[in-house]
């Protein structure tokens, strides 16, 4: 299959009601890797509300909420959260999902290198996290063909299907 185009942008009030329809979808695959959420979230309306806190973040300069375009339709989210943007810091942590209806196609290795692209030259930052589930396995190739190593593992880090569960910790030093 040829992978469509992959494209990133801040993400807009409108990319609500796709983003919930992929959430309902893949809620079971998504159950593992993701913690719980109320039902709210799920919904057109839930996700406006998280959009609208998101853009909020964007505004403050904490986060960098992104959406995962391929031929222009929204087919998962690319976001930098945690953004510590003073002089001897410099970092953000990067996360990121793709649609079940698009995984296997390239989309989400290609996003998560756009974005280490806006982290160095639009937030300005020097360091780029991300943690993983141990069992993640998907998500950890993405990580190491973008550049990232582990450094450590977050025992009891987060609870997830009902049990806390460990977490792979990534680095990448952006410029290298």
């Amino acid at each position: 299959m040829v992978r469509r185009s992959t494209r990133i942008r801040l993400i807009e009030p409108t990319d609500a009601a796709p983003i919930a329809a992929h959430r309902v979808r893949d809620f079971e695959a998504f159950r593992p890797w993701e913690p719980a959420q109320p039902a709210g979230f799920y919904t057109p309306e839930g996700q406006a509300e998280r959009i609208d806190s998101l853009l909020a973040g964007y505004r403050a300069g904490t986060v960098w909420p992104g959406v995962v375009l391929a031929d222009d339709q929204v087919i998962g989210q690319v976001t930098v959260g945690g953004i510590l943007p003073q002089p001897h810091l410099r970092r953000g942590s990067v996360g990121y999902w793709i649609a079940g209806v698009a995984q296997n196609q390239g989309h989400a290795g290609h996003a998560v290198g756009l974005v280490l692209r806006v982290m160095a030259d639009e937030l300005g930052l020097h360091r780029a996290e991300a943690s993983t589930n141990l069992e993640n396995l998907p998500s950890q190739r993405v990580l190491r063909r973008n550049g990232f190593s582990p450094y450590g593992v977050a025992h009891s880090s987060i609870f997830l299907d009902g049990s806390w569960r460990d977490g792979l910790l990534w680095e990448r030093i952006l410029g290298d």
